[in-house]
């Protein structure tokens, strides 16, 4: 089930939805001011590669203060 993010138009809250099947985007709404109004937003994500300490899809860490690219040297 994929999570999409999106970006309202009024208020600039960027907000995510998780998609159960066919969803009609114009049924969501703002979780602050609730328009109905929102953009998709394109999502990074992250991921292990076995035997790999590399990320994939970017350069995303989870850890706050981090600089490094794998969250492996962050224990």
């Amino acid at each position: 089930m994929p999570i999409f993010e999106y970006k309202c138009r009024r208020c600039g809250k960027v907000f995510e939805v998780l998609i159960l099947g066919r969803t009609d985007d114009s049924a969501l709404s703002c979780p602050d001011c609730k328009c109905k109004k929102a953009d998709k937003v394109p999502s990074l994500f992250s991921g292990k590669v076995e035997g790999s300490s590399s990320s994939i899809g970017g350069k995303a860490s989870s850890c706050s203060g981090c600089t490094s690219s794998s969250c492996a040297s962050c224990k």
